[in-house]
């Protein structure tokens, strides 16, 4: 059996087994959240002030019924940060989804036609990426928020930060698919497409996409971690969702308020949920970019 073999049949490294048990367990948390949470932070006949600012189960003072403890406004943490995660995986997720949409469309097209428009296509790549995601994003929220009212803004919230934080972050991909459609263009079979007669956009959904996917899975994998912390930064600046339907960002903007005054877990439990999430992602994103180059794959 040859080493390449050899590589394809090792078992991934056991922190990210961890990782990727931690990262299912969490989407399952989030798919389920409305049925394993004990309360709708949603729902404002839930909110108990005689509950306020309980500490966790572990502290004194604790109650068996907050395992997390309680915010200022009463709500039981566990089910605020259920909330809040589910939120930021679906913002974080969206805006990924959106980013790989553009993203490979529009670098596709550079790759296959080339010429002026892979000119065009790769200028305007060139002067987003001069940009940081969180201000180009802060832009278009804060262009929303000027033009649109406060009650459409916490409507469309989720729908005005998907569409920022995806604005920067189709050049990756479009970027990378790009280059390897050029590559496959040279290929015999895309030539003999070609000289039959098919259609282009035949040629780029059938021939050419397919043998780069897999290259946009791992981007998109490795990017999601980016884009919910984007999402954390908005909401934490305000400029992200409303304290009506937060996020971990917006739990985390709202606990940093009480960090000082002794309520340090308002903040630091969405906060911890955040980077364990964002670690989870990051591991198996690392596992998935090494496993899939085509670099140490040719070896």
């Amino acid at each position: 059996m040859t080493s390449r073999s050899l590589r394809r049949i090792q078992l991934p490294p056991v922190s990210v087994i961890i990782a990727g048990t931690i990262l299912v367990a969490i989407l399952l948390l989030a798919i389920f959240t409305p049925l394993i949470a004990p309360i709708d932070p949603r729902n404002v006949s839930s909110y108990s002030l005689v509950d306020m600012e309980i500490p966790p189960v572990f502290m004194d003072g604790g109650d068996p019924r907050f395992l997390l403890g309680t915010d200022n406004q009463g709500r039981d943490l566990v089910s605020v940060i259920l909330f809040g995660l589910r939120i930021s995986i679906l913002i974080g997720a969206g805006a990924v989804l959106l980013a790989a949409m553009i993203g490979v469309a529009l670098g596709s097209v550079a790759g296959y036609f080339g010429g002026i428009v892979d000119s065009i296509v790769m200028r305007i790549a060139d002067v987003l990426v001069s940009f940081p995601t969180i201000l180009v994003a802060l832009l278009i929220s804060g262009i929303a928020r000027a033009q649109l009212g406060s009650e459409t803004v916490s409507t469309w919230a989720p729908v005005i930060l998907i569409a920022a934080i995806a604005a920067n972050e189709w050049v990756q991909y479009a970027r990378t698919v790009r280059a390897s459609s050029m590559v496959e263009i040279s290929r015999d079979y895309v030539r003999a497409a070609k000289v039959i007669g098919l259609p282009s956009g035949r040629i780029m959904l059938r021939h050419i996409l397919p043998n780069v996917m897999s290259s946009v899975m791992v981007i998109a994998t490795i990017n999601l971690a980016g884009a919910i912390l984007t999402e954390a930064t908005l909401s934490f600046l305000g400029a992200g969702m409303p304290a009506t339907y937060p996020s971990l960002g917006t739990l985390i903007r709202i606990g940093n308020e009480f960090l000082f005054s002794g309520l340090w877990w308002i903040a630091v439990m969405p906060a911890s949920v955040l980077v364990i999430l964002v670690l989870a992602v990051n591991v198996v994103g690392d596992y998935l970019r090494d496993r899939f180059n085509p670099k140490l794959m040719a070896n």
